[in-house]
């Protein structure tokens, strides 16, 4: 539980929960490709039931919470990697974010009268609609935040990071999401494949042998179901092995995701003394501010009295 903090009743309080091997950086030594194999496990579920979303949604925001962490552990440096989706359908909003040391956090913003219309699960596509999709990494506050923004065009989002890849970062990738609710609850999982400028193994090769090395790397990735991706009783070596033998995989140290809302108390009660006495006066009811943090469903309240400065009414200064 976060200091301050007060669960609703029959709200789960905030779990401290890591997957110390949620990551597995691997590389290629047969071809020009290095990429990530994302396992969130039980914190999927901690994430993802939050919020009362329904399955569509939730299998969205996993896909996203994956996604995310994958690409925050390829980070050279402290800071953070963010996904942020808008658009003009039932899922108004979607954000992720996750700092090089692996605290995740995620949300999606619902209409729920717009999606009750849709009948089955609907696409990623049809859950957003149109808009943007941008990508952040924070290199910390010494340094500038770059960001990439795409057109939210594709079926999926594993189609939105294809063309981010594309046209941000210029390099050719593919990418594989998944999340779904198991009888353990729900999980989420993602495998991330880079091409890089590899010459393999120290060995002299022509562009042509690179070319079709790639291309086989991406046949084997595409060749990973959902199922493999989220058994957790198949173990990511032998996964990783088992995918991409004939590539002489090197698997590298795992790396560690956590449940990562990084609010506070004393963070929000910095926002909240940026408003003036009447605007904290109509927040209040019945002498209270009550905040809560949308990542996380974590209510956090505050006296009137003891947040910014009182109104004229109540004896302060105007």
């Amino acid at each position: 539980m976060i200091p301050g903090g007060e669960a609703e009743p029959g709200r789960a309080p905030v779990p401290i929960l890591t997957v110390p091997s949620a990551v597995r950086p691997f590389y290629l030594e047969a071809a020009p490709a290095r990429g990530q194999l994302v396992r969130l496990g039980p914190l999927a579920d901690a994430l993802l039931t939050r919020h009362a979303l329904p399955d569509a949604v939730a299998q969205l925001l996993g896909e996203a919470l994956a996604l995310t962490a994958g690409l925050a552990a390829a980070l050279k440096f402290e800071g953070s990697f963010s996904l942020q989706a808008r658009g003009d359908g039932p899922v108004g909003m979607l954000l992720a974010d996750c700092t090089g040391r692996g605290a995740l956090r995620g949300y999606a913003r619902i209409d729920a009268a717009a999606l009750a219309r849709f009948d089955g699960a609907p696409s990623a596509a049809r859950l957003l609609g149109a808009g943007h999709l941008a990508f952040t990494v924070d290199q910390g506050p010494e340094m500038d935040r770059y960001q990439g923004i795409v057109p939210l065009e594709g079926s999926s989002l594993a189609d939105l990071a294809h063309t981010w890849f594309r046209t941000s970062q210029q390099v050719e990738a593919a990418v594989k999401l998944v999340a779904a609710r198991t009888p353990a609850g729900w999980r989420a999982s993602a495998l991330l494949l880079e091409r890089i400028a590899f010459a393999g193994g120290g060995r002299r090769r022509m562009p042509e042998d690179d070319d079709e090395a790639w291309r086989t790397a991406v046949m084997l990735a595409g060749s990973a179901t959902g199922a493999e991706l989220l058994d957790e009783d198949l173990p990511a070596e032998r996964l990783l092995w088992r995918l991409f033998h004939e590539l002489d995989p090197r698997i590298q140290h795992a790396k560690p995701v956590s449940f990562g809302c990084r609010c506070s108390r004393e963070r929000i009660e910095r926002v909240l003394a940026g408003f003036g006495p009447a605007e904290l006066d109509q927040m209040a009811e019945d002498g209270a501010i009550t905040v809560t943090c949308e990542f996380c469903n974590v209510d956090f309240r505050f006296d009137r009295g003891d947040v910014g400065a009182a109104s004229p009414a109540d004896g302060g200064a105007a």
